[in-house]
């Protein structure tokens, strides 16, 4: 992220997660934002790919769709941004407010089984998944649908916690259309690179 004013509002928001993640003990009640070396990562492959059609799975309070968004920007294309929470959507437009990038990112309340099943094939450039991980398996066949040739799927927490996505890596490794690797990075992120058209 070049812009130094939006990176530091991107670093203010992530700090202020942390407090809150800290002193909250309901799991579901926590902002969970992915840590700045996952959020950077991101940036760089939406422009290294010169990615313009990105799915984010799991918005929060934005802090990963600013990264997302920022990076489309330089690329020319956009993100769509999927939450089950209506509140925190709102929080998370008026982050993205704040950072200039509200025209780049559409928010969506919905949830993320249904809005796949509706996304046409080979839709999305770059997928970003951060949700609720037990919904992952589910989710696989219209994932790797949506997927263009040669897109990226990226899916966090697969270090920290792998116990809870045993079934889903299966999944993965099982799949001949994808090329997946491990990147120790942040809690551990998953890529899975679409085969070639």
């Amino acid at each position: 992220m070049h812009d130094a004013a939006r990176r530091a509002y991107a670093e203010e928001l992530y700090a202020a997660g942390r407090a809150h993640d800290a002193g909250e003990p309901d799991r579901l009640l926590r902002w969970r934002n992915v840590e700045p070396e996952t959020a950077e990562l991101l940036g760089l492959l939406v422009r290294a790919k010169r990615a313009r059609n990105v799915l984010e799975i799991g918005t929060s309070n934005g802090y990963s769709t600013i990264w997302l968004g920022d990076a489309v920007e330089a690329t020319g294309g956009s993100v769509v941004s999927l939450e089950i929470d209506a509140a925190r959507t709102a929080i998370a437009a008026g982050h993205l407010e704040s950072v200039g990038l509200r025209t780049s990112v559409d928010l969506r309340i919905e949830d993320a089984a249904t809005a796949l099943a509706a996304f046409a094939d080979a839709a999305f450039d770059l997928i970003f998944l951060d949700a609720e991980r037990d919904a992952y398996a589910g989710y696989w066949p219209d994932l790797v649908r949506t997927l263009a040739p040669a897109g990226v799927l990226a899916v966090d927490n697969v270090i920290s916690h792998a116990h809870d996505l045993v079934a889903f890596r299966a999944t993965i490794d099982g799949d001949d259309r994808v090329t997946p690797a491990v990147v120790p990075v942040g809690a551990g992120v998953l890529l899975a690179v679409r085969q070639p058209a």
